[in-house]
Formats: C-alpha cells, structure tokens, sequence
C-alpha cells in the first residue's frame, strides 16, 4: 500500500511539474503588455499554490525547482533561472509561512504576498547582476502588478483548489 501511495505523489509531482512548465512556456509567447521587464501574470503560480495547498510544502518545492530549471533549459534564457530562483523561492517562502494561517478561499492572499516577495526576489537579484541600484525605482510598479497579478493567480487557485477536492483525496 506504502508504495501505491508514493507512486501516486511522484506521479502527481511530475504531471504538476510538467503543466506549470506547458504553462511557463506558453506565457512566455505573449507579447509583453508592458514594457518593463518582470511585469507578466505568472500563470504557472497557480500550480505552485495548489501544489502547496494540496500535496505540502516538499512536494511544491520540488515541482517548483523542476518548473525553474527546465524552462530556463527550454527556453533557452539560462540567465533567467536566477531571476526565477530568486522570486520562486521567496515566494514559496512567503507562501509556506502563510499556508496554515489562511483557509482555502483566502488563497489568493498567498498569490498577492508571494508575487511582490517574487518581485522583491528579481530586483535584488537585477541590482546585484547589473550593479544598478537605480532599479529599485521600479519596485512600486512591480509591487502594484504584484498585486494585480497575485489576486487574479490567487484566484484561480482558491477554485482549482476547491473545485478539484476529490481529486486529492
């Protein structure tokens, strides 16, 4: 029975991973709304938050890792796996620390919270590759899209979470 279980979780970490890397790969095909780099929805963190409503906190780091790494090698944007490593992990933090204080409905405070610590993770991230500090001036327009976008993928998450309940079970 103990292996059963473990081969459905392996199975349900790889086939996450793989959609929010489909998802990923796909976002990146959509012409840029705003010219300034780091500003885009950030679909494939719908899958990091159910991933860490629904299987824990290891399982979610894990799909999380694989989704940065092989979309970085897919992409062929290798230098952006820092910037993805950067914002992904600070968002997990984020996310792992609010996850047993916030119910399922209020989700799409994780995705608010952890798209701004994702911000914070790039432009620290863009000042210490570059050595240009003057790009913390964008910080209050990457916190209002952090917003934006964190809401609407938070969103989505609280109704996968809660429209996909049996699945988990």
């Amino acid at each position: 029975m103990r292996k059963k279980i473990e081969t459905k979780r392996i199975t349900m970490d790889a086939v996450l991973t793989a959609t929010a890397l489909v998802i990923f790969i796909i976002e990146l095909q959509f012409p840029e709304i705003i010219p300034i780099p780091g500003i885009k929805l950030g679909l494939a963190n719908v899958i990091t938050l159910v991933a860490m409503f629904r299987l824990g906190p290891a399982d979610t780091l894990a799909i999380l890792l694989g989704r940065i790494l092989l979309g970085g090698m897919f992409s062929g944007r290798i230098i952006s796996v820092l910037y993805s490593l950067a914002g992904g992990l600070l968002c997990y933090g984020v996310t792992l620390l609010l996850r047993k204080t916030v119910s399922e409905s209020q989700i799409w405070v994780c995705g608010v919270l952890g798209a701004i610590a994702h911000n914070v993770g790039q432009i620290l991230t863009a000042v210490a590759l570059t050595r240009t500090p003057e790009l913390f001036g964008y910080f209050p327009i990457l916190v209002v899209s952090g917003i934006l976008t964190g809401a609407f993928t938070g969103g989505i998450a609280a109704f996968t979470v809660k429209k996909t309940k049996k699945l988990w079970e």
